[in-house]
């Protein structure tokens, strides 16, 4: 079973990712900002196969903890979801190492192929 973070400050998101994602198959665990997301990410720093985050969220964006997770001696696969899917902030999450990019609204059947496509590349 596949492990993912969730990192959304909207209390919606995860009950839609629930859904999308079969929990069969994917593990999802939730943090409501940056700096829950990085506690999570200390503590279990091999636990992930893969994160979900939004860019605009309290205490550390998204760009931040993309950062941090790249620069690590085992970086984990990142997709970005935002409602600010402006160009410079696109270019910006692919140039700090984001895997992907998708934006809100999600399409449910998008995010679940993007999300396999990317387990089965880093398996």
């Amino acid at each position: 079973m596949k492990k993912i973070l969730l990192i959304e400050d909207d209390e919606i998101m995860p009950k839609i990712v629930a859904r999308i994602l079969p929990s069969t198959e994917y593990r999802l665990e939730h943090a409501s900002n940056g700096k829950e997301a990085l506690q999570k990410l200390e503590e279990n720093s091999y636990a992930y196969d893969l994160i979900i985050t939004d860019i605009m969220m309290p205490y550390a964006n998204g760009f931040e903890i993309l950062s941090k997770i790249k620069h690590r001696d085992h970086p984990i696969p990142v997709i970005i979801i935002s409602n600010a899917g402006n160009e410079d902030m696109i270019m910006e999450g692919f140039k700090l190492g984001a895997d992907d990019f998708l934006k809100k609204p999600i399409l449910p059947a998008e995010l679940l192929i993007r999300v396999k496509k990317l387990l089965m590349k880093n398996s």
